[in-house]
C-alpha cells in the first residue's frame, strides 16, 4: 500500500472506531433523561442534564492534561483505554445508583479529554496540506454514522412504549456496551504512516502510534517521557493565548452549546410531546438518525467535496448558521415551552402551532447539518493552522467546547426551552463573525498557494 493510502486507511479505522463508540455514547446520551424519568428505585436520584454538565465540566479541565497523556502512551493506547471508560459509562445503566452513575461521568470525562486530543493528533499526522480538508470531512461523515444504527434500535426497540421497562432499558444499554467495546479495539488496526519527505518541521511523526519496537521502547527513560509530557502542556498553555485561537474561540463555544440542545435536549423534548402520540418516546429515535443523516450529508458535501470549495471556509459556516435560525424558529413554533423540563408523562401543552412530527424531524435534520458545516471547518482551519502543534490545538478545541457544553447541560436543569434558544441564537451570531476574522486571518498568514490548495 502506498504511503498516502496508508494514510488514508487510517483515516477510514479512526472514523470507523468511533462511529461504534459513540453509536453507543450518543445513543447514551440522546434517551438518557428519558429512561432516568422511567426508573422504578427509590436507590437512584440522579439527572441526565447532571451527568453531563459534570462529563464536560471535567472534560474541559482535562483537556489541558490530556496532551501530556497523550506525549506518554501514544494516541493509539490513548484512545483505547479512554474507549474503554466510555464502555463503563454505557454499562452502568445495566445496573444504575447513583453514586456509579456520577462517579461513571467524572471517569467519562477524562476519558474524553484524552480520546478527542488523540483524535486530532491522528488526524493531523495522517493529513497533508491537501488532504486535511477531505481527511475532517471523512472522519466527520464516518463518526456521525453512529446516529444512525444505535437511534434505529432504540425506535424499533421502543415502538409502542409509554414506559420504559427495566428489561428494555438493560437489554438496549448490554447491546450499546458491546458496541463500544468493538470501537475501542478496532484502533488497534491503525498503523504508523511513512514519514512525509516534506513533513512540516518539527511534526511529530515519531509520536504518532506506538508500533515501535520493544526494544525501542524500552529505550525510552522516563524522564524523557516527562519531559514530553511537560512540553505538550506548556504548548497547550501558549496557543490558548495566540491570536488565532482567540479568534476562533467563540465559535468553538458555539458548537458546545449546540452539541447539549441537539444531542441530549432536543431529544428529551420530543420525547415530552404528548400532542405526538403514544410513539412519541421513540420518535427519539428517529429524531436521532435525522440528526445523523443531516450530519453525514454536511460532513460528505463540505469535507469530501473540499477541493470543489475555491471560497474558503466562511460560506460554509455561514450556510451552517443559517440552518440553525430555521431550525431554532421551527423548534420555536413547534415544541412546547416546558419540554425540557417535563416529567415521564410529558407536556400537554403546544407552541404555536399544532405540533408536527414531520416539522419536529426536519429541525433535527437541520440541526445536524448545520453542526456539521461549523465542525467540519473548524477541524480543517485548526488541522491546518495548528498541524506542527495539533494534539494542544485539538485539546484547546475541545476543552473550550466542553466547558460551554458543560455550562449548557447545567442550565437546561431549569432553563425553558425559549431561553435556551435565545441563547444559542446569540452566541452563534458571533461566532460566526469570528470566525469570519479567524479565516482572513489565515488566509492573511499564509501564502495564497499553499492557502487555496486545501
Amino acid at each position: 500500500m502506498s504511503p498516502e493510502g496508508k494514510k488514508l486507511m487510517n483515516i477510514v479505522i479512526l472514523g470507523v472506531g468511533f462511529m461504534f463508540i459513540f453509536t453507543a455514547f450518543q445513543t447514551c446520551g440522546n434517551i438518557e433523561q428519558t429512561v432516568i424519568k422511567s426508573f422504578n428505585s427509590t436507590s437512584f436520584h440522579a439527572s441526565g442534564y447532571t451527568s453531563m454538565a459534570i462529563i464536560y465540566g471535567v472534560f474541559s479541565a482535562s483537556n489541558l492534561l490530556a496532551p501530556s497523556m497523550v506525549a506518554v502512551i501514544g494516541p493509539q493506547l490513548a484512545m483505547f483505554f479512554s474507549g474503554l471508560l466510555y464502555s463503563g459509562y454505557i454499562a452502568m445503566f445495566v445496573y444504575p445508583y447513583t453514586w456509579s452513575f456520577y462517579t461513571a461521568s467524572v471517569l467519562v470525562g477524562i476519558g474524553a479529554a484524552v480520546l478527542w486530543t488523540a483524535q486530532g493528533n491522528v488526524l493531523a499526522i495522517n493529513s497533508g496540506e491537501q488532504t486535511i480538508g477531505r481527511n475532517s470531512g471523512l472522519f466527520w461523515a464516518l463518526l456521525q454514522f453512529s446516529l444512525l444504527f444505535g437511534n434505529l434500535y432504540i425506535f424499533l426497540a421502543w415502538h409502542g412504549h409509554e414506559h420504559i421497562s427495566d428489561k428494555d432499558r438493560q437489554t438496549v444499554f448490554i447491546s450499546l456496551t458491546v458496541i463500544s467495546l468493538v470501537g475501542c479495539f478496532l484502533f488497534f488496526l491503525i498503523r504508523k504512516p511513512d514519514p512525509d519527505a516534506d513533513a512540516a518541521p518539527g511534526e511529530p511523526q515519531e509520536a504518532l502510534l506506538q508500533t515501535e519496537s520493544s526494544e525501542d521502547t524500552l529505550r525510552w527513560s522516563c524522564s524523557v517521557l516527562w519531559s514530553q509530557a511537560l512540553d505538550a502542556f506548556v504548548q497547550a498553555c501558549k496557543l490558548l493565548a495566540t491570536k488565532e485561537m482567540l479568534l476562533l474561540s467563540l465559535c468553538i463555544a458555539y458548537t458546545g452549546l449546540e452539541l447539549t440542545f441537539y444531542s441530549v435536549v432536543y431529544g428529551t423534548c420530543v420525547g415530552a410531546m404528548t400532542r405526538f402520540g403514544q410513539d412519541a418516546k421513540s420518535l427519539i429515535g428517529i429524531s436521532g438518525i435525522c440528526i445523523g443523516l443531516g450530519e453525514i450529508l454536511g460532513g460528505s458535501v463540505f469535507g469530501l467535496l473540499d477541493k470543489c470549495n475555491r471560497f474558503g471556509r466562511s460560506p460554509v459556516v455561514l450556510l451552517g448558521l443559517v440552518t440553525h435560525y430555521v431550525a431554532f424558529y421551527l423548534i420555536f413554533l413547534n415544541i412546547a415551552n416546558d419540554a425540557p423540563l417535563a416529567p415521564e408523562s410529558g407536556t400537554d401543552l403546544r407552541a404555536f402551532l399544532e405540533p408536527s412530527v414531520g416539522v419536529a424531524l426536519l429541525c433535527s435534520f437541520l440541526l445536524g447539518f448545520g453542526d456539521s458545516c461549523f465542525n467540519t471547518q473548524l477541524l480543517s482551519i485548526i488541522g491546518f493552522t495548528f498541524r506542527d502543534n495539533s494534539a494542544p490545538a485539538f485539546a484547546i478545541f475541545k476543552f473550550i467546547q466542553s466547558i460551554l457544553a458543560a455550562l449548557a447541560f447545567f442550565y437546561s436543569n431549569f432553563l425553558l426551552l425559549h431561553w435556551q434558544l435565545l441563547i444559542l441564537v446569540v452566541v452563534g451570531f458571533l461566532g460566526t463573525l469570528t470566525f469570519f476574522s479567524a479565516e482572513q486571518h489565515a488566509r492573511s498568514t499564509c501564502r495564497d498557494s499553499d492557502y487555496d490548495s486545501i
